[in-house]
């Protein structure tokens, strides 16, 4: 078989965790998708690599020894790409924050789309600071909502609708709705929220307050933070439901439901300045649009759904 370096990152990665789950959420896909991947892996080679069961995960001796080769192959892999990095063009995106499952992929898909640029990924924990670094030209493509700022977006700036992503409720595990399948919006009212916003995070702010405003809801906690770990963290302390992503990784302790009637909707564009052409960021819009035909992401939800009236223009 031709051995792909993605599988061997796959067994690495849970080599070092020995946890389907863990694994799978630091690898940001699903433990399923890791299961099956593996699977694949052994078949092709024709050996067990590891040995798993409902409480443990275990690596064999020839798990042993084919992650011992592959760490060596994936740091050879690694100073490759900084050998011919060094004179391949630079783009610099910014992907707002960890655990955002919108950007995280795009900054996935545009390493193996872009292979002969130099990706330097930032977080600049919210898009305000996004805008700012954009205008002054220190960042070339940003991603976020483009209303809710404190100010019209600079005319400087051109941006592109790219997803628009359902978001849904975290909870504490043991919440008492935790077990549906999916939240009412109106169940919601019954339970303070806690909205768990950066400060360089405007547009996600105004969105928060507008769902809130919109459906009657009530605000328990207010709290500075960044990441979605951060937020996962203070759901499980203050045991009060949070907005996020649906697709977001959720920590231990937490669990993310659906929210419907109507599903809340969050549109991400994709952000750039104006001005003299660049092969890298031309490549990046154009790779970009691809992803959000490819996944669907500009197609709204089945059934009723609901975004803040300026979103709509």
């Amino acid at each position: 078989m031709e051995l792909d370096l993605r599988l061997i990152r796959y067994a690495v990665i849970l080599a070092d965790e020995l946890h389907f789950g863990r694994a799978a959420q630091k690898l940001l896909i699903a433990q399923q998708t890791l299961s099956s991947q593996i699977v694949q892996l052994e078949a092709g080679l024709g050996v067990v690599l590891f040995i798993r069961d409902r409480r443990h995960v275990e690596l064999t001796p020839a798990g042993k020894l084919f992650v011992d080769r592959g760490r060596r192959l994936l740091a050879e892999a690694r100073n490759m790409v900084v050998e011919f990095s060094r004179t391949a063009p630079l783009l610099r995106v910014d992907v707002i924050t960890e655990g955002l499952p919108t950007t995280d992929l795009i900054a996935r898909q545009l390493r193996s789309r872009l292979p002969e640029v130099t990706l330097e990924v930032v977080q600049g924990q919210g898009f305000t600071v996004a805008v700012t670094s954009l205008v002054q030209g220190r960042t070339d493509l940003a991603f976020g909502r483009v209303n809710g700022l404190d100010g019209p977006l600079p005319k400087a700036l051109q941006h592109r609708l790219v997803r628009l992503e359902p978001m849904g409720v975290v909870l504490p595990a043991d919440h008492g709705l935790a077990g549906r399948d999916a939240v009412r919006m109106a169940e919601l009212a019954d339970h303070p929220l806690l909205l768990h916003i950066a400060e360089e995070a405007a547009d996600w702010q105004d969105w928060n307050e507008q769902v809130v405003a919109e459906f009657g809801l009530e605000v328990g906690y207010r709290m500075r933070g960044h990441g979605r770990s951060a937020a996962n963290a203070a759901v499980a302390a203050y045991r009060a439901p949070s907005l996020g992503p649906l697709l977001a990784p959720a920590a231990d302790g937490v669990v993310v439901r659906p929210v419907v009637d109507p599903v809340p909707v969050y549109p991400f564009s994709a952000v750039w300045r104006s001005g003299r052409p660049s092969r890298p960021l031309d490549g990046a819009i154009t790779a970009v649009r691809g992803i959000a035909d490819e996944s669907g992401w500009l197609e709204p939800p089945p059934r009723e759904w609901w975004m803040p009236a300026a979103d709509h223009t």
